[in-house]
């Protein structure tokens, strides 16, 4: 039933390739955690105190209640899939609790930092420099995701509308716009993009290696690290915190929350009002700065 589950969440629910993995490598220590302390093989049949042992030992090996609760999540997503198949009659999970876990705030990237990466950073002029400009620029100006990025082909963007399609959670389409700088500076890529592979084919991806091939996410993680090191000062440094910045700075400059949401591909408002509270904490400072009777 692993292999069911696995594949129903990658071609019914469209979950990323980030999430099945992450789902199968939960299943995979539960179900040895299983046989190690049962001696039962099959989880599909595991009761509620056998899951609820799993989880006090991934307590008190200290795992955070970020990772836990995680783990939980994955659980109550393969015991509601194997109810519904009818494989069982009982969710073994359904009397789980996630366990309480501090509140961080979204780290982001000052302005002051973003400004000396995209204006004063002198890139190197030949292909590598201006595909990781490019990388740094298209991260923060358009708040993507990594795996959105490196799905992106040249097809995908449009010049002439000044708007680029993006393929986000479960293959949903959204269109973001390009401001005047992005899209004078995807033409700058483009030219060198050209002299570097002779041409640029509609289907080529648009963020790739010196061999032409799509760009893997490490590759990515490197550049953006690569940047962020020189001028951030941030404890994290991945692609995702410039989508953090990307929200961020937008809300902070007044944007509607709506249109972040839309921009971010957001489901639903929950997921996008956590950049509120970086807002609220500047709005505060201005209060305090400003107000007479602060």
């Amino acid at each position: 039933m692993l292999e069911s589950f696995i594949n129903y969440l990658e071609f019914e629910k469209r979950a990323s390739a980030h999430t099945v993995l992450a789902y199968k490598k939960d299943l995979e220590q539960f179900t040895e955690f299983y046989l190690l302390s049962f001696e039962k093989e099959d989880i599909s049949h595991a009761e509620h105190s056998e899951i609820r042992a799993w989880i006090v030992d991934l307590v008190e090996e200290d795992r955070s209640a970020l990772t836990v609760n995680r783990k939980m999540a994955t659980l109550r997503s393969f015991y509601k899939f194997l109810l519904r198949s009818g494989e069982i009659s009982k969710d073994p999970t359904y009397k789980l609790k996630a366990l309480k876990s501090p509140k961080r705030l979204p780290e982001f990237v000052q302005e002051e930092a973003m400004d000396k990466i995209l204006d004063e950073m002198e890139y190197e002029a030949d292909f590598d420099g201006q595909r990781d400009k490019m990388v740094m620029e298209f991260l923060y100006l358009t708040g993507v995701r990594l795996s959105e990025l490196l799905e992106l082909k040249w097809k995908d963007i449009d010049l002439y509308s000044e708007s680029v399609k993006v393929f986000g959670k479960r293959k949903k389409e959204r269109m973001i716009p390009l401001t005047n700088r992005l899209k004078k500076n995807i033409i700058s890529y483009k030219k060198v993009f050209e002299e570097t592979f002779s041409f640029v084919d509609q289907s080529d991806y648009f963020i790739v290696i010196n061999s032409k091939e799509q760009a893997y996410p490490m590759k990515i993680y490197r550049i953006v690290k690569h940047y962020l090191d020189l001028f951030a000062q941030t404890t994290k440094r991945s692609p995702h915190l410039l989508r953090h910045t990307f929200a961020t700075h937008l809300l902070n400059k007044g944007a509607d929350l709506n249109a972040v949401k839309d921009l971010l591909g957001h489901a639903n408002l929950a997921a996008t009002q956590v950049y509120t509270h970086n807002s609220m904490e500047k709005l505060k400072a201005v209060f305090e700065q400003a107000h007479p009777k602060a």
